[in-house]
């Protein structure tokens, strides 16, 4: 059965409303996204205040990534199903519940379950995998991209905003009050997921389009024809090196410029940086997918990636040098998900993408479990991130190797069933 008639599956919604979506997902984004990038800021502080081993911080880290990894399938087909709202506000209560946690663990056992295991599952219901889809949806099929980029580069406001207010809280109040002060900015974004769910009740659904909703191909038989799908594979595959390498920055370059003789809180200055120009990145990588076949966006912006990283692990450590890396990791930090997120759609519709996207999603976690944990294991085993540093290099050159032969024709865009469905 061809998944053609998916691909014509979108709400008709006027300018306004879709609008009010991006907002509400770039939002949503914000928070969450922001609130994960400084969990790299409490790696020091619970090691020398509470005596928790680096490994068990960094295993915690890692392992929330994990469980997102694991649980953004299960998340994207329960918002395909019920919509955002519901998926949303669970997700940000089980986050904040899980930083709570955190905020007053006195061992790296409650450390592992609150911060690994319950954010883990919270992040899944509160970032890409949940939103993207939502607003893929109300976005045209020549504007998805440049939508999906807008609310990615939003997202990143909330990176430069909490990284620099969880320094200043944890230096004055210590960790449990900034923790908690996270944990109260998750509940207020609890109730943006409405938004999401958002149609506009102007304009009623026609009868072709209830016909499309009708003969959309069901979930597993579309999971089954992904996998099948030589691209999908590589696309996948090519995602478990983004995560790698984003996590072991994001988690291990604060206490590796402390380690370099860098000022205090450059480290944080510098993740700070990252989602600043990530910002621009994103929109410039959503619009750059508009213009030019995604997947060979995506296979230079990995190449790009890998050359800054290697360039900074081998040059002298300067103020300097840590802001023009922190600025170029930034334009190229999170460009891959709407990238990724909108080949997905571009092959296969949109009907289903918070379940495809949440598969492919679990490659890009995998990796960020284990550039994160492994961070931690090899400097406890070495006294070094040397290894990490080429080991983030090496996948990043593969990765673009994979994505330049990726093939993103929709799939049954030749078969003359499409065409009815044309709306």
């Amino acid at each position: 059965m061809s998944t053609a008639p998916s691909k014509r599956y979108a709400p008709a919604l006027d300018p306004a409303t879709t609008t009010l979506v991006i907002v509400a997902g770039a939002l949503i984004l914000s928070a969450a996204m922001g609130i994960r990038q400084t969990f790299g800021l409490f790696i020091g502080p619970f090691s020398f205040d509470r005596g928790v081993p680096v490994t068990q911080i960094a295993f915690a880290i890692a392992l929330h990534n994990l469980v997102w990894g694991f649980a953004q399938p299960f998340a994207g087909a329960a918002a395909d199903r019920y919509g955002s709202a519901p998926v949303v506000a669970f997700g940000a209560t089980t986050f904040a519940a899980g930083l709570g946690l955190a905020a007053v663990a006195p061992s790296g056992a409650l450390l592992i379950v609150g911060m690994g295991l319950l954010v883990g599952i919270g992040v899944s219901c509160t970032t890409f995998g949940v939103v993207l889809p939502a607003v893929g949806r109300v976005a045209s099929p020549e504007k998805r991209s440049v939508a999906m980029g807008l609310v990615s580069a939003g997202g990143s406001a909330g990176q430069v905003l909490m990284v620099p207010l969880v320094q200043a809280i944890r230096l004055h109040g210590g960790i449990a009050t900034s923790l908690v002060v996270l944990a109260f900015v998750m509940l207020l974004v609890a109730p943006l997921g409405i938004v999401l769910d958002r149609r506009n009740p102007a304009r009623a659904v026609g009868p072709l389009q209830r016909v499309t909703q009708e003969t959309a191909a069901p979930l597993r038989e579309v999971l089954a024809q992904a996998t099948r799908h030589r691209g999908y594979r590589l696309l996948t595959l090519g995602f478990f090196t983004c995560g790698f390498q984003l996590a072991f920055i994001a988690t291990h370059l604060p206490e590796y410029l402390t380690l370099c003789h860098m000022p205090v809180g450059l480290g944080a200055t510098a993740l700070a940086l990252i989602g600043l120009f990530n910002m621009a990145g994103s929109w410039a990588c959503g619009w750059l997918g508009g213009r030019f076949r995604q997947h060979h966006v995506l296979g230079w912006l990995y190449l790009i990636r890998s050359v800054t990283i290697g360039v900074f692990f081998l040059l002298p450590k300067s103020a300097a040098s840590v802001v023009i890396f922190a600025a170029l990791m930034g334009l190229t930090w999170l460009g891959t998900v709407p990238l990724t997120s909108g080949l997905v759609a571009k092959v296969f519709g949109t009907r289903h993408l918070g379940s495809l996207f949440g598969v492919c999603f679990l490659s890009h976690q995998i990796g960020s479990f284990l550039g994160a944990w492994l961070g931690g294991l090899v400097f406890d085993l070495t006294g070094s991130y040397a290894l990490l540093w080429d080991a983030t290099v090496v996948a990043g050159l593969i990765a673009a190797m994979l994505h330049f032969p990726i093939d993103d024709t929709a799939l049954g865009a030749n078969t003359p069933r499409a065409e009815p469905a044309r709306v």
